[in-house]
């Protein structure tokens, strides 16, 4: 919303994959263009473009996969006219602003098959949605949470961008769960405190998260019983970095979301619970496949349930049922395993 370095090995191989043009080289003159775009770079974005790579060679079309260095709505709207100019048979989207880019993702979706990928904007035309349900994803957080504080305590909530709706919806989540009811607000969620009443905000920038988790970490040293929870993937490793500095490591704990290398590296070392993690490489292998599908005149590919989110902690659980959906508790070294084979795949 899987960002979003993660894991070594998969820093490893992106040199590797940055040799490769694009995703993948044509062998035809007669490939369909397939363009995908994020709304923000990140290791998450890589692991997509990995699957999406994947699917390029297994589907045989040609990938133009791109993500912006800005995350703004203008750099993205220019790449997805860019992708016009280049005659792509569909697009993959992460949309930044549902509401500011509707209109315009309607006027494309009428020239080309059009699918929103991790952030959707439900009236924009798309074909479908190549994503998690974040409300429940959000939901799974809030219970790592309440396992973590189980008597109830402070939380502080840390995400990007409040625009998004994967970011609405997964702050939304949280604080329900914790509430123990629909739409709740702060600042009292039952016996868990919800600080500041409002998540921070760092405009998708990994630097500005560390200062807010800093800010954050100086205003509760003194507060027992406290939980900081990053719901963009940088998030918590921002957490991390700031605790470290003000020595708050094991004393406060920490929640998150998606699968950056960091924070599977506390997991395993217990500095982090756990994290909910989606499942990036599908999304890009996924929204490559349906739309090579549509470019031959193919709409059975499309999908209409959200990919389920999975929960990885360092022991892991068993399997559960929440909203009829299977959801996975995975051991942190299970998980890695999954992602590094995933990986491997497109070599």
């Amino acid at each position: 919303m899987w960002v979003r370095g993660r894991l070594i090995f998969c820093v490893a191989l992106l040199p590797t994959l940055a040799l490769i043009p694009a995703c993948g080289s044509s062998t035809g003159p007669n490939r369909p263009k397939i363009g995908v775009v994020t709304n923000v770079t990140a290791e998450f974005w890589s692991i997509a473009e990995a699957g999406a790579r994947k699917a390029s060679k297994d589907f045989d079309v040609e990938v133009l996969f791109r993500q912006p260095t800005k995350g703004t709505v203008s750099e993205q709207s220019q790449i997805l006219e860019d992708f016009l100019q280049l005659g792509v048979a569909g697009i993959a989207v992460s949309v930044l602003n549902p509401e500011e880019q509707t209109a315009d993702l309607r006027r494309i979706a009428g020239r080309v098959p059009l699918l929103t990928m991790d952030n959707d904007a439900e009236n924009c035309g798309r074909i479908c949605y190549v994503g998690t349900d974040n409300y429940e994803a959000g939901k799974a957080v809030g219970r790592l949470v309440k396992k973590a504080l189980p008597d109830g305590g402070t939380v502080a909530l840390f995400v990007g961008k409040i625009g998004p709706i994967n970011a609405r919806l997964r702050v939304q989540g949280v604080i329900d769960e914790l509430a123990g009811k629909k739409d709740a607000t702060g600042p009292q969620l039952g016996k868990y405190t919800y600080f500041n009443s409002a998540p921070y905000t760092d405009d998708a920038k990994p630097t500005v998260a560390q200062e807010n988790a800093k800010d954050v970490a100086d205003k509760l040293r003194d507060t027992p019983n406290v939980c900081m929870i990053g719901l963009w993937a940088y998030n918590a490793p921002a957490i991390l970095e700031a605790l470290k500095a003000k020595q708050l490591v094991g004393k406060v704990k920490v929640v998150a979301f998606d699968e950056d290398k960091a924070t599977l590296a506390g997991i395993a070392e217990g500095s982090v619970e756990g994290t909910v993690v989606q499942d990036p490489f599908r999304f890009g292998y996924q929204s490559v496949e349906i739309l090579a599908a549509e470019a031959r005149g193919d709409s059975s590919k499309r999908i209409e349930k959200a990919i389920p989110y999975r929960v990885v902690t360092r022991e892991g659980g068993p399997t559960e049922v929440v909203a009829g959906v299977d959801i996975l508790n995975l051991p942190v070294d299970v998980f890695r395993k999954t992602l590094e084979d995933n990986l491997a795949s497109v070599k």
